[in-house]
């Protein structure tokens, strides 16, 4: 069996019953200003969210376990919600540069999806990329 981003649930919610929370609801959540940990599907990440002037910003450090579609699931989500809130862009920010126990496959994943290694102001250095929520592909 195949899994689609449309299946996998994030802290135990399907991407609609994220999209359903207020914006209250999701500052108090998602966007509070320093790391959180959560599950997508199988996986935990360790990551921060945040929200600028026309773009929503993913910063994802730590990604354990996972690997059925993790990222597209997410991707898709925060495209979504980035439509919703009238953001043109999503940056993507991944810190699998310098792992313990790298994660080969997902450095092809990103690098396959024009991802690319930058030091970024605040973050250091990370795969990152920014797309125009026009022009967004799937993941």
């Amino acid at each position: 069996m195949t899994v689609s981003a449309k299946h996998i649930l994030i802290e135990g919610y399907t991407a609609d019953q994220i999209l359903a929370f207020t914006n209250a609801e999701l500052d108090r959540f998602i966007f509070v200003g320093e790391p959180i940990v959560f599950c997508v599907g199988s996986a935990e990440i360790l990551g921060q969210f945040e929200r600028t002037k026309d773009t929503l910003v993913l910063e994802l450090a730590q990604i354990d376990r996972g690997g059925e579609g993790v990222l597209p699931a997410l991707g898709a989500l925060a495209a979504r919600f980035a439509k919703r809130e009238g953001l043109g862009f999503l940056e993507w920010r991944v810190h699998a540069i310098n792992c313990a126990k790298p994660n080969l496959k997902l450095r092809r994943f990103l690098e396959k999806r024009g991802f690319e290694i930058k030091q970024i102001a605040k973050s250091g250095e990370c795969y990152h990329r920014i797309e125009a929520l026009k022009k967004l592909t799937a993941y």
